[in-house]
């Protein structure tokens, strides 16, 4: 049964479907809530929540804190949490349990880790230890890091653990670079694909090679022309192996906030444009999905950027928003007490300020159905072991939400 699982989801990484794009960006929102909105905690900007089985949350503070938060909602600071850089977009960001939390009671961090020069997306993972009114990570320890560090928010930091529990995805944001997405040679821009311990999982589309020994570093540019002239800042020497390329699964990604793996096996990811033109993708091994060659947005600037129309070699976005939604996270519901949502992903809004529902055709496709305004720039939506819906409110202080049907 587990051989026939793991046949089952990756058949789903490699199928290919031809979809026509829909832009859904003038979704208006339903005039009625089919949910009570209760605020339980305030947070110092919250990035991600985890559930622990018995319905205790762990959520990541973007100022740089893992709180444990019980369902009443008291806070209880996590000890042993790694430093990391705080500034703009950077942080303290994803908090995920082990597929097999229940036996090793590990946790998963992604941060931006403070380097010499700005810092730089890690992951890693230590042992939670809950003592009475203790709370602390043991043995914490960095996994992969993103090197070398450097300037520019947007760092990813989604983890989608694989169906079979034995490899992880991993999202790298751009960090507003732009033009490393395309390189093979630079993590930034990827979505990764690694084992449990961070290394490149087998089968990936490019096992066993290598990068160049050295990669350039550049800052943020001011757009997509700008940036294949920027100056570079300063060359960085790997001491060993570019793994790189071993590590890659897909390219061509701006700001990976979202992934999941839907009920079927297919690994959805969800991302921010320039201006104009969010994303919702379908994940495929060894695909190209654009940035910063095309896109259905703008740079912020007006400089105009290719049309994903234009390059049929690239993969088009299955949904796409324009104008924006500034998309926090994605989820799929598969809980008891929104049992009319079940298989539909809900995904946190921005600049919408509240949630959006998704429904797919299993076949490839998707259709975003409904939205809700909450008033409030979402962060994140999970769901609770009782089927609740809880929220993060993007903002210092911020909150921590739960929506139970009306």
């Amino acid at each position: 049964m587990a051989k026939l699982a793991h046949g089952l989801w990756v058949a789903a990484l490699l199928a290919s479907a031809a979809h026509a794009q829909t832009n859904a960006g003038d979704q208006k929102p339903d005039p009625d809530l089919p949910f009570n909105v209760t605020k339980v905690a305030s947070l110092d900007l919250p990035w991600r929540i985890a559930f622990l089985p018995d319905g205790r949350m762990l959520v990541t503070e973007k100022v740089g804190r893992l709180q444990l938060v019980s369902p009443q909602g008291a806070k209880t600071e996590i000890k042993g949490v790694p430093a990391s850089y705080f500034e703009g977009q950077n942080g303290m960001l994803g908090v995920f349990l082990s597929p097999h939390y229940a036996k090793d009671h590990n946790v998963y961090l992604t941060y931006v880790a403070p380097g010499d020069y700005g810092g730089g997306l890690a992951m890693g993972r230590g042992q939670l230890v809950l003592d009475g009114n203790q709370a602390r990570l043991d043995n914490f320890q960095v996994l992969w890091r993103q090197m070398p560090t450097g300037k520019g928010g947007q760092a990813g930091a989604q983890i989608a653990f694989a169906p079979d529990g034995k490899s992880l995805f991993l999202s790298v944001g751009d960090r507003q670079r732009f033009t490393p997405a395309q390189d093979p040679n630079q993590p930034v821009g990827k979505i990764l694909h690694l084992t449990l311990d961070g290394k490149p999982a087998p089968g990936n589309p490019w096992a066993g090679k290598v990068g160049t020994p050295t990669i350039p570093l550049i800052d943020p540019a001011t757009d997509t022309e700008a940036a294949k002239t920027a100056p570079v800042v300063s060359t960085y020497t790997f001491p060993g192996p570019n793994l790189t390329p071993s590590e890659t699964w897909s390219v061509g990604h701006r700001t990976p906030y979202g992934l999941a793996f839907g009920p079927d096996g297919r690994l959805w990811e969800l991302e921010h444009g320039p201006k104009g033109g969010d994303e919702l993708n379908l994940i495929q091994r060894g695909k190209n999905y654009g940035w910063p060659l095309v896109s259905y947005g703008m740079n912020y600037n007006g400089v105009p950027i290719a049309s994903p129309d234009t390059r049929p070699d690239l993969v088009k976005p299955v949904i796409y928003w324009v104008p924006v939604i500034a998309p926090g996270n994605l989820m799929f519901y598969k809980g008891s007490m929104f049992p009319q949502w079940n298989g539909s992903a809900l995904i946190s809004g921005l600049v919408t300020m509240g949630i959006i529902r998704v429904t797919f055709d299993g076949k490839g496709g998707a259709t975003d159905v409904q939205r809700w305004s909450l008033g409030k720039r979402i962060r994140d939506i999970e769901e609770a072991p009782d089927g609740s819906l809880w929220v993060l409110e993007d903002a210092q202080p911020g909150g921590l939400y739960r929506l139970t049907p009306k």
